[in-house]
């Protein structure tokens, strides 16, 4: 348990904070949320480290320098419902979950959904509601979250989420085609009904969300 605990802060204090990310909430998320809970038995000696974990199903689990980066930049607060593209493991979905008031999170493999929400119920993490669903295509989502993540990236963001953002309310995405070396996280923030504005962040790499091909008449590049 010892080493774990050791492990778990060098994650943060050695990858995480040198990355620029410095909100105390989005530090202490990390730190309560035991990563090592959202691997598989094998994969836990390096559940902390800087790569990217297969999770099954040809699904990795974020680097920790990804997640705080994201984490950081939607500036999730108490009062904010926020909408997650892509459980994955549910860990991501359970550090948002302790910044904000609840999180819905949209996963395509049943076996990934029932796994991270098993994971999740054991943990007492009662504010993470998991669809199993593809995401990819307009479906009943709520509206005017807070907050908006995407878990893996896109060749361009759906409007249809744009509009499912409050006002003021900010989306994360990475976006870029697979066959390119990297690719652009953005923070996307709506100003108005009809008015967002983009930021550039980093640049980065990410598997791409399944069935986020991109179609003009729905997305914006």
């Amino acid at each position: 348990m010892q080493q774990i605990q050791q492990a778990r802060e060098n994650m943060i204090e050695q990858q995480v904070r040198p990355w620029d990310v410095l909100d105390q909430r989005v530090l202490d998320a990390l730190a309560s949320v035991p990563r090592e809970e959202f691997v598989s038995q094998e994969h836990r000696g390096l559940a902390f480290s800087d790569f990217q974990l297969p999770i099954g199903f040809g699904q990795t689990l974020l680097k920790p320098i990804i997640e705080g980066r994201l984490l950081q930049a939607l500036n999730i607060q108490l009062t904010d419902s926020i909408l997650e593209v892509g459980a994955g493991s549910g860990y991501l979905s359970a550090c948002l979950s302790r910044l904000g008031k609840d999180c819905d999170s949209v996963e395509i493999h049943p076996e990934l959904a029932n796994l991270a929400s098993a994971r999740l119920k054991q943990l007492g993490i009662g504010n993470v509601t998991l669809l199993q669903q593809d995401a990819s295509e307009p479906w009943d989502a709520r509206d005017a979250y807070q907050a908006i993540a995407f878990g893996g990236s896109v060749e361009a963001v759906p409007l249809f989420y744009m509009n499912k953002l409050a006002i003021g309310g900010r989306l994360f995405a990475v976006v870029g085609n697979v066959d390119t070396p990297t690719m652009e996280a953005r923070l996307i923030t709506r100003i108005s009904e009809t008015e967002w504005r983009t930021d550039s962040l980093f640049e980065t790499r990410l598997d791409p969300l399944i069935n986020f091909a991109a179609n003009e008449s729905t997305f914006i590049f």
